[in-house]
């Protein structure tokens, strides 16, 4: 029997906000790989399978662990959060496949199943930020330089991108969004909207509204399932939501049209 790989985004952790096509690969499958609280997420959907649970840090150990499951004619269910491709296993998988000369058409079967990231979920929560141009970066430097980071950082702020950033802080690093929001500052003005939302759609679920003047005092609330929405120079608070506007006001009137029939 031909093993298949399935690399499944799951979404912020809800189930309502799974894809049918995640559920149906979790549920084809008779192997789940995955860090052991993305595991968690789907651990109802799980029963009676095999299952394998990792540490954050053994991201190479679960890649060659699913390949190897596979290839071994296992359905192979490989679980992450939000969305696979975004910050996710996909591309080690890949990376590992291509190492080993992997024919996409004659060999092992692979297939990305798509997932609600966070810089989805995390929008709907808070109105609509993204609605023009944005840029997501990533505060983690255990792969990818400090240096390189902040340059995009800069590169964004310079061009009026909303910005919308992936694991701002974690115990040991804590400096990195304190530096990008002084970098952010020679750009923007201090009442810049920002959104902080943690653990969206999930029973730990906190959502802040603030700016980049006071965006510090909310340290409490930054760690590894917190997203940062940064607004752009078109951005505007009203009630409690972040509002960024598309362009229309510039070319149509957008208030209620009056009745053609007076």
């Amino acid at each position: 029997m031909a093993g298949k790989l399935f690399i499944v985004g799951v979404g912020p952790g809800h189930h309502d906000h799974m894809t049918f096509r995640a559920k149906q690969v979790i549920e084809e499958s008779d192997t789940i790989v995955g860090y052991e609280t993305y595991v968690n997420l789907v651990q109802d959907l799980i029963d009676g399978k095999e299952v394998h649970r990792y540490a954050m840090t053994q991201e190479v150990e679960r890649a060659h662990q699913c390949i190897e499951l596979a290839k071994a004619g296992k359905i192979v269910s490989l679980v992450s959060s939000g969305d696979p491709g975004i910050y996710g296993m996909a591309g080690l998988i890949y990376e590992i496949l291509a190492q080993e000369g992997w024919d996409r058409k004659e060999g092992l079967y692979v297939e990305i199943v798509p997932g609600v990231s966070s810089l989805n979920s995390c929008a709907a929560l808070v109105g609509s930020p993204l609605m023009t141009d944005f840029a997501v970066v990533s505060m983690s430097d255990l792969l990818v330089p400090w240096e390189i980071i902040t340059k995009r950082v800069e590169a964004a702020a310079q061009g009026d991108f909303v910005i919308v950033i992936y694991n701002p802080a974690s115990k040991k690093r804590i400096h990195q969004l304190q530096d990008t929001r002084k970098l952010l500052l020679k750009y923007r003005p201090p009442s810049t909207p920002v959104a902080i939302v943690k653990g969206a759609y999930r029973e730990s679920q906190e959502v802040v509204l603030t700016d980049l003047e006071n965006m510090e005092k909310h340290q409490d609330k930054l760690g590894m399932i917190t997203t940062v929405i940064i607004g752009n120079s078109s951005t505007y608070r009203y009630e409690d939501m972040m509002i960024n506007p598309r362009g229309y006001t510039s070319k149509y009137d957008i208030a209620e049209p009056q009745s053609r029939n007076k």
